[in-house]
């Protein structure tokens, strides 16, 4: 593979600082927001980095076009099934509820997709400065230092869990407890970093009940390079899923495949299964 078809790292790095520290931390706290279709919200700044990502990634590598969250439905299917020869996808505000309300938890990512895989990934955390990254095979590092999972145990009482608790039926929450279940629970409202915060050895269960692709595209990948155990599953689903697609997943994972299939146990997929 030619250097043109696979981006710098240390370049896309600097990229995503910049517009972090440009488009970003200056609006943190200061912006109002508005609400999409979906019942999200959507500031300024996610429409400012994205532009200016968007304006960067065609500059240096022109022949990669963009997948934006912030695109049109229509858009984002019609780019993702042209996305043989590669694709970047782009959130450029995960945790938009987070900056919006001044609490320090989100993160820009990106994620390079290619031939139905997910082939390179970025986040990065502006208030931390920490740089999350990987390519497919080669690891995944914090700053350019590689990071692995860590698990103080081997049972799930032993382990911090992070999960979304808004994005699972109410009547599958109970089930979650229970003297044999977590020790302490946790949702930082970034999905991109909670994969990265997985993959750091920051905690080690993981579920959530909703992801979009541009959601778990790079930070799942930095999470499984890592070392992490990660799997993703249509809501009504009990087999993993392998294929990049728009539609909304349930994302599992645990610091190794051990505590893994302990968590998948207890969490009982599918979902839904009225």
């Amino acid at each position: 593979m030619t250097a043109a078809a696979s981006p710098d790292i240390d370049r896309l790095t600097e990229l995503l600082r910049d517009a972090a520290r440009e488009e970003l931390l200056p609006r943190f706290g200061r912006l109002g927001s508005s609400e999409k279709a979906d019942g999200s919200l959507i500031t300024e700044a996610d429409t400012a980095v994205q532009q200016r990502l968007g304006a960067a990634l065609a500059s240096h590598w022109p022949a990669i076009p963009l997948l934006g969250e912030e695109m049109s439905a229509a858009d984002q299917a019609r780019r993702l099934a042209e996305a043989e020869a590669g694709l970047w996808c782009l959130d450029p505000l995960d945790g938009t509820s987070n900056f919006a309300g001044g609490f320090p938890g989100f993160c820009i990512s990106l994620a390079l997709l290619r031939a139905g895989r997910v082939e390179l990934g970025l986040v990065l955390d502006p208030v931390r400065d920490e740089c999350f990254s990987a390519a497919e095979g080669r690891g995944a590092y914090l700053n350019g230092q590689p990071i692995a999972p860590y698990a103080p145990g081997a049972r799930l009482r032993d382990c911090l869990a992070v999960i979304d608790f808004k994005r699972l039926p109410p009547a599958r929450v109970p089930d979650l407890f229970g003297p044999e279940s977590f020790r302490s629970q946790r949702n930082l409202g970034a999905v991109a970093l909670e994969w990265c915060w997985l993959g750091a050895g920051r905690f080690q269960l993981y579920l959530h009940g909703g992801q979009g692709l541009w959601d778990h595209a790079a930070g799942r990948l930095i999470a499984s390079e890592a070392g992490a155990a990660t799997q993703l599953f249509a809501r009504d689903a009990t087999e993993p899923s392998t294929l990049l697609s728009l539609e909304k997943r349930v994302a599992v994972g645990a610091a190794n495949e051990q505590l893994l299939e302990q968590w998948l146990n207890r969490v009982q997929l599918p979902l839904d299964n009225s």
